[in-house]
């Protein structure tokens, strides 16, 4: 069976990195770069994601399975927290909006360097439980860090102005909310498991920002035209004038 889930991992990251390349070729400018790297990132966590279930059904040593689990709830538990507000916060405009996810970045941030330190000091343990991974470690263990995790990840992308984006926030809360209902043990994997399957939304951002790239491209181009315009009739005018003047001396 953890073969299955990690041939499962893998094409998934596979799918979702191929979306990813599309999206970063989508960026024209820096902010924009850790914003467009995150479906990267999450098929490069599912590639890890495999390792792991390769190495629960002892297909790889026990130190490539340390390793493996390690780097995934690294990003998973630790990074994510801080990385998700940060880049909708590089692409939002100025505004209360962008004011609010500056919070939410530094809240992120203390949660991000608390959480890694607990990991760091304190082991963690991923067994197979109702074929889930069960990440566990008792530093994040608690519904404090929890409720903090929801609020700068699925917090931050409601709270953005692109449509997409705070889409994929919503889907994320609702997906979040069954989970921990139906498999509480479940949430760190299969959280991450379903975010990354439904990251491509981060794609159409970039497309919904392109159009409006073109149409206020379009509409620059229209009001130019109405200048040129009036400027060549004027001219046109003028000129006519001046014929008439000279025809007039002759």
């Amino acid at each position: 069976m953890e073969i299955y889930f990690a041939v499962l991992n893998f094409t998934l990251s596979g799918v979702i990195g191929l979306v990813g390349i599309l999206t970063l070729r989508k960026v024209s400018t820096a902010n924009e770069v850790v914003f467009a790297l995150l479906p990267l990132l999450f098929a490069l966590h599912q590639f890890t994601e495999g390792f792991v279930w390769l190495g629960a059904g002892g297909y790889i040593e026990a130190r490539a399975f340390n390793l493996a689990a390690g780097i995934f709830i690294y990003y998973a538990q630790g990074l994510l927290p801080f990385l998700v507000p940060l880049a909708v916060w590089l692409i939002e405009k100025n505004g209360f909006r962008k004011n609010i996810l500056g919070i939410l970045t530094l809240l992120g941030l203390g949660l991000a360097i608390y959480t890694m330190y607990g990991l760091s000091t304190v082991p963690s343990s991923v067994s197979v439980l109702n074929n889930t991974l069960y990440y566990k470690n008792p530093w994040t263990a608690n519904y404090y860090d929890a409720v903090i995790y929801i609020i700068t990840t699925c917090g931050s992308l409601m709270l953005s102005s692109s449509i997409s984006v705070a889409l994929f926030g919503l889907l994320n809360l609702l997906g979040l909310t069954i989970i921990f209902f139906l498999r509480p043990y479940g949430f760190t994997s299969l959280w991450c498991l379903y975010a990354a399957a439904i990251s491509g939304l981060l794609y159409f951002h970039f497309v919904e920002r392109r159009i409006k790239f073109l149409q206020d491209l379009k509409k620059k181009q229209d009001e130019l035209s109405m200048e040129f315009t009036k400027e060549i009739d004027a001219l046109d005018k003028k000129r006519s004038q001046f014929i008439k003047k000279v025809e007039q001396y002759e």
